[in-house]
């Protein structure tokens, strides 16, 4: 609530019944101010600073809240008089996958539904009588944009903003059969009505983006938004080109997408896709080929338009970073792979760990599409599975196990955009990451973040897939994980010498957050749930200077979206999503128009696992009359409890 004894400094302030979260600062102010709400004179104090209070995990003394969103926290801000002012949060959903919506032609489109290459609606007959489109319900990586010259949408009363959600995967068939990767993932834009008044956002317009041009999406898991306000999307665990033609999954994927098994080219997919959004609320979609063939998910551009950093969710995955030719363009540019010092420690007291960077090479996006046209795995590499005898080939380390490589003569280039992975173990990489997840930045400090959604396997002495020069060497696994903080600078150079040209590079890491894995609790929880817990979504908001992270954890009974103070060292969980379900999609926006959002999905609610053997009777009629007999999940955001926040007028 706002402070008396300092009220009538602000009390020109407004905010109505429904307002999506506070605005922040003086450029909040003023857009409210420009609305007529109040007197130039009467300008409310500038903001200072933000708390997150922490909620409770939800029990099974309210088995409700376990199988919804809940929300049970409060942000404070401070501002610069010393008054404070709170609100009560809440969770607004735009739609839930399955339910149809608007498409802005005055008909409906089915949310988070599949199509094939020539933009064909997919179709379930897995039941006979029950044929109906396959929707996802996995939607993950969300970009709210910033406002687009020009934009002009029928239906919109307010402000016109879009924002661009990616559907990662759906779960099963309506017989209850394995889809996971076998459909082509859909990509959409939404435009939505700011209401001037309350920052409200409402969904207006659904638009399917066309994804032929890019051979269709593999994957698509997290994303970001980039400074020139596009939506970079990520395709994860992309295919073994060397196995593809048996690969059941991919083979299936191939035929829901083209109609044919056999037409879909494994090297075209693991890549990095980017929508641009129109005035209109379209979308054209490009695919940027290198950026590295990985794992992809959220990736990080740094504030000099130019360097990318990202993470790569695999065993034996690496961190990696692209440094553009130009700004605001991914077309072209040279990729680097980390190489760590080995003293790396999940104690977050301990020093931090060096970072090296090994050059892979130097390409642009049409000449490696040209090549994964053209080439075929074994006209780059030869592999073996077990140890040939043949000095020729190098052992290296490949999700959790071993292969030994020979290069083929002259396909430097082509191994280092297509076969990234082996080629970056082949050059020395540390490729030994677990899972590493999200990443984002503190521009401010100039620290880079990434999370390790579990510590395990090839990163700890003797794991599956460890080997002794790999750089990291954990004594013991943490299978709740971590966030990782990468120091960065300019001024660095890569491992053979050669001056890298960015100011954006990271240097040093260490761990400065992470879980802690538990005997099971009373509810089933192997991850204390008052700590992160496999971390996955993180952003960084510079603003409100909080880590924002998103969980994808099979050790909590319910997933949380957490808060976490970068000056304080406060930690506070802010959400709860459905049992079974993860969160995913998240976004921090620190202003849009005078309003501030934290964008939030998640994905799958009551996909039951071992860990939820105690709960699993009980939540499971709530969740399936949630969401749709658990087809369908939410895309949405973080608001504020519309009964908690009325000012009133000066």
């Amino acid at each position: 609530m706002l402070d008396s004894t300092n009220a009538s400094r602000r009390q020109a302030l407004k905010f109505l019944a429904s307002v999506p979260m506070l605005p922040l600062g003086t450029s909040a102010a003023t857009s409210l101010l420009a609305l007529g709400t109040a007197p130039a004179a009467a300008a409310p104090a500038g903001f200072v600073s933000a708390t997150f209070s922490s909620m409770a995990a939800p029990s099974l003394a309210d088995p409700a809240a376990m199988a919804t969103t809940t929300v049970g926290s409060e942000l404070t801000v401070t501002l610069a008089d010393g008054g404070t002012q709170s609100f009560k949060l809440a969770y607004e959903p735009f739609f839930i996958t399955g339910d149809m919506v608007p498409n802005g032609k005055g008909g409906q489109i089915l949310a988070g539904g599949y199509y094939d290459i020539h933009n064909e609606p997919i179709i379930d007959t897995s039941v006979p009588g029950k044929e109906r489109q396959f929707f996802s319900d996995s939607p993950d990586g969300t970009s709210l944009l910033a406002p687009i010259a020009g934009a002009k949408v029928d239906g919109v009363k307010g402000e016109t903003v879009f924002a661009v959600v990616q559907f990662e995967y759906m779960s099963r068939d309506q017989k209850g059969d394995d889809t996971y990767g076998r459909m082509p993932s859909p990509i959409a834009v939404l435009t939505l009505d700011q209401d001037p008044g309350t920052g409200k956002l409402s969904l207006v317009k659904y638009h399917n983006v066309d994804t032929a041009q890019a051979h269709g999406l593999w994957i698509t898991c997290g994303a970001s938004l980039s400074p020139w306000n596009t939506h970079l999307s990520s395709e994860e665990y992309e295919p073994d080109a060397f196995s593809a033609s048996s690969n059941k999954q991919f083979l299936a994927y191939s035929k829901n997408l083209f109609g044919d098994e056999k037409a879909a080219n494994p090297y075209h997919y693991g890549h990095l896709p980017e929508v641009k959004v129109s005035a209109d609320g379209t979308g054209t979609l490009t695919k940027h080929y290198c950026i590295g063939r990985i794992s992809h998910e959220l990736v990080q551009v740094m504030p000099d338009q130019r360097t990318l950093l990202m993470g790569d969710d695999a065993t034996n995955g690496g961190l990696f970073m692209f440094v553009a030719d130009k700004e605001a363009d991914l077309s072209a540019g040279t990729l680097y792979v980390a190489k760590l010092g080995g003293k790396l420690s999940t104690d977050a007291a301990a020093p931090a760990d060096t970072i090296t960077w090994v050059k892979l090479g130097h390409a642009t996006s049409a000449e490696i599409e040209k090549l994964a046209d053209t080439l075929k795995p074994t006209d780059i590499m030869e592999i073996a599975k077990e140890d040939p005898k043949d000095p020729s080939y190098t052992r290296i380390a490949m999700g959790g196990s071993f292969h030994w490589v020979k290069l083929k003569p002259g396909m430097e280039k082509a191994a280092a955009f297509l076969e990234t992975h082996r080629y970056a173990a082949l050059m020395g990489g540390s490729m030994v990451f677990t899972k590493m997840e999200g990443t984002t930045v503190n521009t401010k400090e100039k620290v880079a973040y990434s999370a390790i959604s579990s510590i395990r396997d090839s990163m700890v002495k003797g794991g599956k897939g460890w080997y002794e020069t790999s750089g990291v060497a954990l004594n013991k696994p943490l299978e709740a994980g971590g966030i990782l903080a990468h120091t960065v600078s300019g001024g660095q150079k890569d491992s053979g010498g050669e001056a890298i040209a960015s100011e954006w590079v990271p240097f040093e890491t260490r761990f400065v957050l992470t879980g802690e894995d538990i005997t099971p609790d009373a509810l089933g929880n192997t991850a204390n749930p008052d700590k992160i817990g496999n971390p996955d979504n993180i952003k960084f908001s510079e603003r409100l200077r909080t880590l924002f992270i998103g969980e994808d954890s099979g050790m909590h009974v319910n997933n949380f979206l957490w808060a976490y103070n970068v000056d304080t060292k406060q930690l506070s969980r802010i959400m709860s999503v459905p049992a079974g379900a993860e969160s995913t999609g998240l976004h921090a926006v620190d202003e849009l128009n005078g309003w501030t959002y934290v964008m939030s999905n998640f994905q799958h609610p009551g996909d039951w696992e071992k860990i939820h053997a105690k709960v699993k009777d009980t939540l499971d009629p709530l969740v399936r009359a949630n969401y749709k007999d658990r087809f369908g999940a939410a895309v949405g955001y973080l608001t504020a409890d519309a009964t908690s926040i009325k000012l009133d007028k000066a």
